[in-house]
């Protein structure tokens, strides 16, 4: 299933890049998967056996309307290859290579009080410096880690938190 969502992913980005319209179909591809999972019934139309590839894309006309036709086509083969419920993974492989298009990354800090903002510039500007990305900072308060911060940029996690020094420090003393 994922090598089929980065196929279509792909095909779809590709179309939308060359026609200069990659932010208005992760636009749409969003809002059209926020509404398949925020509605059952649209959902069920969408995703079952029961209604033809015909009454689909007659649907596809009747909820997008005004869409992109880029978008529209690319929904309408999906239908007719009976791929649509694959469109959530297609979604997260797009926004990757959105992503990536535009050089971003996320970083994600936890601190146990809200972080000052001017701290938070500091540590998305150290982190833009390091990697010459732009960075989309999302903060987090979880009082458990008593103090300092956590800060994960991708797969790499800082843990600078009281919590993880005292375990560290409990560690050290049961191996005494």
């Amino acid at each position: 299933m994922e090598e089929l969502a980065r196929v279509y992913s792909e095909a779809l980005f590709g179309a939308a890049k060359k026609q200069g319209k990659l932010d208005l179909i992760r636009e749409q591809l969003s809002a059209f998967a926020d509404a398949l999972e925020a509605n059952r019934e649209l959902n069920l139309f969408f995703f079952s056996p029961y209604f033809s590839s015909r009454d689909k894309k007659d649907g596809i006309g009747k909820v997008l309307v005004g869409a992109d036709e880029i978008f529209i086509n690319f929904l309408k083969v999906l239908i007719d290859n009976h791929r649509m419920p694959v469109i959530f993974r297609i979604r997260r492989q797009f926004e990757s290579l959105w992503k990536e298009e535009h050089r971003l990354i996320s970083v994600d800090v936890t601190s146990a009080i809200e972080l000052d903002e001017n701290i938070a510039r500091q540590i998305q500007e150290r982190v833009e410096s390091q990697t010459g990305r732009t960075v989309q900072l999302s903060r987090h308060v979880d009082e458990d880690i008593i103090g300092g911060l956590i800060v994960r940029v991708s797969n790499m996690i800082l843990d600078a938190s009281i919590r993880n020094q005292l375990e560290r420090l409990r560690r050290q003393v049961a191996r005494a």
